[in-house]
This record gives structure tokens, C-alpha cells and sequence, in this order.
């Protein structure tokens, strides 16, 4: 078969020895002769699955003591709304920076429970940029962050500075390269990107924050529920925690999360550069501020665009069609990703370039 090239933004490219571990995992897991998705979430096989994810979790992002490990449902989406129930006081404000579609969908669930701030925004040029030199209020409860735009291709390069609780959705990032996690009070991550197919959110959980809203909060969406049933409240989604697990473990036996950042810095070098030389292509996203995650552009000339989409296509490449919100391309360059892929678009791209430059 020949090689693809997988360029999507979600869900997104794995590890191939992940792939092919989990398909045997499907059919028998751990030698019982039972498929990893027909056995108990109870069973001992499971837990210690459970048990290696949040391990791996906290090995890999130096995650200090204090802090709990969650995997559970409903994506970043459901996130959006248990931020604001477990951290967003009774007559309490919030403050949000607005970044993206995302960070604009988290803005309007905290909403619907609360005083809200969009204390700052790029909205005015399409999110093209990551706003500076805001205000972050002192006494708002909460400032969140959406930390990568998959849509806009844009990348908070530098966290900012909170006197208050910092949470942050890190659905695209994270795993992608070194973080603090002391500066954060949560994180929140759909598994989609860097860590596993769809189906379960990493949380990541300053414990002492917790319980203090005064507010009375569903069972399904209380944080400090689930961490007390250990992520296993209900029953938890076991394929995905397990496929997460696996890519973890491959992360960590090739070097971790600094190995990663160094080949991702890569293939973004690489990327962004033939984007910059290239007569036929612009990027859309301010370059200060540009993702190293996912590369935006479009063609100067929109007459070219089919000779280039042939040309693309023939090449084995896959997923690179922008958002519709921006329109042209997007290279999304997760960390299983390999660079001999980002170079293969970028030939693509000077072969382009030489036929019709």
C-alpha cells in the first residue's frame, strides 16, 4: 500500500506500532482470549491501563504533587461548560481571552452561567493573531486560554502571567512541547490530536481550587466526583484511554515531550519557510504568533487551485484543505507526523512553483 501522508486536523495522524498494538488489543487483550473493548472497566487488566495513562501523564509533563489526572468524556466541548460550573463562583466573573472558534464557543458556555470578560480578542482580523498587553483582572475568579487554534493556526508563544487561576484548553498542543504545569490550575485536552483517537479528555487538576463556587454542580460535570471514582464514575470510554496510554508510552520511549518539541520545531522550520519563499503561497496567521502545530496559507492566484490540488493529491497527500472559516490549506503537523511528510508536501509545493511561478 502506498504511503499517505495525514495531514488532518482531528481526528488525526497515530504512531503506526500504536495502531497496530491497539487492533490487537481489539481482537486479544493482554492474552485472555477477550477483546480490550468486552472486558470490565473493573477488571484488574483495565485498571492497570488506567493507571499506567495517568502515570505516563504525569511523568511526561513533570506534573507536581496536588494535582489529579481524569480522563473522561464529552471532548473539550463538555469542558467549555464544567469550567465555568467548577470554577466560575455564584455571583463570580470569569475572565476569557478570545483566540479562536473554540475559545469563543468556551466564552459563550461560561455565559450562560455568569459574568463573563473577553478581556481581550483578535476577532477584528480573523484570529490571525494572539492578542498582547491585556489587563487580566485581579479579581475575577478564573482567566482561560485556548493555547493552539487549529482553525487560524495561531500559538500562544509565551503563557501569560496570572495573579488569578489559570485554566487552559491545550486540545492541540499539548504533548507538543515542554509546559509548566505549576502555572496552571487546569488544563483540560481533547485526545484527538497528540494523544489518541476521539472519545476521552485529559483533565488536569489543581485539587485545592475545587469546591469552592457555592454553586451546586450535576453529578456528571463535578470534578471532585470524578476524582474520587478515580475516572471510573461511570464507565469510562476503554479503547481511547487505552490507544492514549500506548501513545504516551511511544512518546516516552523516544525521548518525550522535549524529544517531540525539538522534531516538531522541524517540521514547522520547514513548513513555514517554503510558505515564506514560495511566489505562489502566503501564510494567513502573524508570524510572531504562528502555530507550530498548524500551518495556515492560501494561493495568491485562486485560478491555480485545482493544478494544485491534483498535484497534492497525486503526491499521496492527505487532509491539508483549509478550514472554511480561512479558507485555502492547512497542514496539520501533530507529533505523529513524520518530517519525510511535511517534506513531501514541501516538494509538492517548489514543484508547484516551478511549473507555474
Amino acid at each position: 500500500m502506498s504511503k499517505v501522508h495525514n495531514f488532518s486536523a482531528g481526528p488525526c495522524i497515530l504512531p503506526q506500532e500504536v495502531l497496530q498494538k491497539a487492533s490487537e488489543a481489539v481482537i486479544n487483550f493482554n492474552n485472555l482470549n477477550l477483546s480490550l473493548i468486552e472486558i470490565s472497566h473493573r477488571s484488574k487488566d483495565f485498571i492497570a491501563v488506567m493507571e499506567k495513562a495517568q502515570s505516563l501523564v504525569k511523568e511526561l509533563l513533570n506534573v507536581p504533587d496536588g494535582y489529579s489526572i481524569l480522563f473522561l468524556q464529552g471532548g473539550a466541548s463538555l469542558g467549555f461548560l464544567k469550567v465555568p460550573l467548577n470554577y466560575l463562583k455564584v455571583d463570580g466573573k470569569a475572565a476569557y481571552v478570545n483566540t479562536g472558534v473554540w475559545a469563543s464557543k468556551a466564552l459563550k458556555e461560561a455565559q450562560q452561567l455568569g459574568e463573563v470578560l473577553e478581556i481581550a480578542s483578535s476577532k477584528d482580523k480573523n484570529f490571525n493573531y494572539i492578542p498582547k498587553n491585556y489587563q487580566i483582572p485581579g479579581d475575577a475568579d478564573y482567566l482561560h486560554i485556548t493555547t493552539n487554534n487549529t482553525i487560524f493556526g495561531t500559538q500562544f508563544k509565551n503563557i501569560p502571567i496570572s495573579r488569578i487561576p489559570l485554566i487552559a484548553d491545550m486540545s492541540s498542543d499539548i504533548f507538543s512541547k515542554k509546559i509548566d504545569v505549576s502555572k496552571f490550575d487546569m488544563i483540560y485536552a481533547g485526545a484527538q490530536k497528540n494523544m489518541g483517537p476521539a472519545g476521552t479528555t485529559l483533565y488536569i487538576v489543581k485539587d485545592s481550587l475545587l469546591g469552592k463556587t457555592g454553586r451546586k454542580i450535576p453529578t456528571m460535570l463535578d470534578l471532585a466526583v470524578h476524582i474520587k471514582g478515580e475516572s471510573m464514575f461511570n464507565t469510562p470510554p476503554v479503547f481511547p484511554i487505552y490507544v492514549s496510554m500506548l501513545t504516551l508510552q511511544w512518546l516516552k520511549d523516544n525521548g518525550g515531550v522535549e524529544w517531540i518539541e525539538g522534531i516538531n520545531q522541524q517540521k514547522a522550520d520547514l513548513m513555514y519557510s517554503e510558505i515564506d519563499n514560495n511566489p505562489l503561497f502566503e501564510g494567513t496567521a502573524n508570524k510572531a504568533d504562528r502555530s507550530n502545530m498548524n500551518a495556515t496559507f492560501v494561493l495568491k492566484n485562486e485560478n491555480l487551485k485545482d493544478e494544485f490540488d491534483k498535484m497534492w493529491k497525486a503526491a499521496g497527500i492527505s487532509g491539508i484543505v483549509g478550514h472554511r472559516d480561512v479558507g485555502g490549506y492547512r497542514a496539520s503537523m501533530y507529533n505523529a507526523l513524520p518530517l519525510e511528510s511535511v517534506q513531501a508536501l514541501v516538494d509538492v509545493m517548489k514543484a508547484f512553483a516551478v511549473k507555474f511561478g
